[in-house]
């Protein structure tokens, strides 16, 4: 029965929007990453309470994982993303080719957002890092976003970040 509601619960989520790119492309510049939220941010927005706000908040999160792809992906393959809403909720499903050796650190990092200590880390990593890391900026969606950070499934050598952000009605 268990298995039936995750499917219940999963099917419940509208498509929005989704893109994909090569992966080379994508890395040869690091300003596709707020571009593509930008663009994307105001493509799923025009329905919310507060389309700036919402647009604001989502382009900031989507910015985020992307960065983490973009430092932490392979240039070979292609990476996809894709946009579902459910209710006050934008899940972000983000595949991108991961190197062998990095896909133990995304399950160790995305563990550690669920960890009692996570905001401890969190201010840890802020207040010693010159640039956030790829941890800190997944801690930093689960803190400061209230998302559900968590892996997908996917193919090696390809990984899937799924993001739940809870944007409409949350206040900041």
């Amino acid at each position: 029965m268990h298995g039936a509601e995750n499917h219940r619960t999963e099917a419940a989520y509208e498509p929005l929007l989704q893109f994909e790119m090569e992966m080379g492309a994508f890395l040869s510049d690091w300003n596709h990453c707020d571009q593509l939220s930008s663009f994307m941010a105001r493509m799923i927005s025009h329905n919310r309470t507060d389309p700036v706000r919402h647009s604001n908040f989502f382009s900031s999160a989507l910015n985020e994982l992307l960065e983490v792809s973009f430092r932490g992906g392979s240039p070979d393959g292609r990476i996809g993303c894709a946009v579902y809403r459910r209710g006050p909720t934008e899940r972000v499903e983000l595949t991108f080719p991961c190197p062998p050796g990095q896909r133990q650190f995304y399950g160790e990092a995305v563990a550690k957002t669920r960890d009692g200590d996570a905001h401890a880390r969190y201010l840890g990593s802020i207040a010693t890092d010159l640039a956030p890391s790829r941890e800190a900026v997944l801690l930093d969606l689960s803190i400061n976003f209230d998302a559900d950070v968590r892996l997908g499934e996917s193919d090696p050598p390809s990984i899937t970040l799924v993001v739940d952000l809870p944007l409409e009605g949350v206040v900041r």
